[in-house]
């Protein structure tokens, strides 16, 4: 078997036209484009890179970026009256923090200042509770895209055996939600699991959400599988490269995410979907 590769970059590229129309549709009703803010605390370079790639996604589908670059030596204080600000702006639908923030900032605290309609990560507790109580409305942006390539593939995920490697609160707590609620028997692995080679082995769907490349042996990979590896590993050479060993795993899953070109279009498409979502919520259209 030979599995097939899941195209992120073309999903993620159906799902920006879509949020292009309605985009067109928001500024001709309301007379402004909706609004992403995008704050980035210092100038640490990949973060600049995310930064950067998530306001041309912006523009190419018609939805305003505001940027607000506080220094990385600032005192917290400054960050939330810049948060209040942006809850308060009329303009701004959707607010985004780019993560890590430098050390002594908390992120907990940060992320809870959002306004919870303009939480466009998803990441706020009240929208990862009504995740857990089956009834979304912002959600975590990876867990979400992931859930489109899931039915992209036409894979069923009801009574599917799903394991999730990584326990994050980006991604691992949130995509054991959105299985649940689509069905799935979920298993979250994380550095405490033991033989986590047994539990790989009767996934049905693997998500692979740890930060660490290779960890995943090709050879662990159930027959059949739908394998979706959301590590992002940069190699000595520069190269990049996910959790799962790719070439190994091929061989044994029925479709594989490529890294990259996988999962990482998906979450910025998602992004502006959130956004969108949003923006329509907040000036009352009966369909949002």
């Amino acid at each position: 078997m030979t599995a097939q590769r899941i195209d992120g970059r073309g999903i993620a590229q159906k799902m920006q036209a879509e949020v292009a129309q309605r985009s067109q549709a928001f500024l001709q009703r309301h007379g402004r484009p909706p609004g992403l803010a995008v704050v980035l605390v210092g100038a640490d370079p990949a973060s600049r890179v995310y930064v950067q790639k998530k306001r041309d996604a912006c523009a190419a589908v018609g939805i305003r970026s505001f940027f607000i670059q506080p220094p990385a030596n600032g005192a917290p204080p400054q960050l939330l009256t810049h948060i209040a600000e942006l809850n308060a702006r009329d303009t701004v639908d959707g607010i985004l923090v780019q993560l890590p923030l430098p050390p002594h900032f908390d992120p907990e605290t940060i992320i809870e200042a959002i306004a919870v309609e303009k939480d466009v990560d998803g990441f706020h507790p009240y929208n990862i509770g009504r995740l857990a109580l089956r009834a979304p409305l912002l959600r975590s942006c990876t867990p979400a895209g992931i859930m489109t390539l899931l039915q992209e593939t036409g894979t069923g995920i009801k009574g599917k055996e799903a394991v999730i490697v990584g326990a994050s609160n980006i991604v691992g707590r949130p995509m054991a939600l959105e299985l649940l609620l689509a069905g799935a028997t979920v298993t979250v692995c994380h550095r405490f699991t033991r033989d986590l080679a047994a539990h790989v082995g009767r996934a049905e769907i693997l998500i692979a959400a740890a930060g660490k490349p290779g960890l995943i042996a090709g050879g662990w990979i159930r027959e059949g599988a739908v394998v979706i590896d959301v590590g992002i590993n940069r190699l000595p050479d520069g190269r990049l490269t996910g959790d799962v060993e790719f070439l190994a795993a091929a061989e044994r899953a029925a479709w594989i995410t490529p890294v990259p070109g996988g999962v990482g279009p998906m979450t910025v498409a998602t992004l502006l979907q959130n956004t969108m979502l949003a923006a329509e919520k907040r000036m009352g259209l009966p369909d949002a």
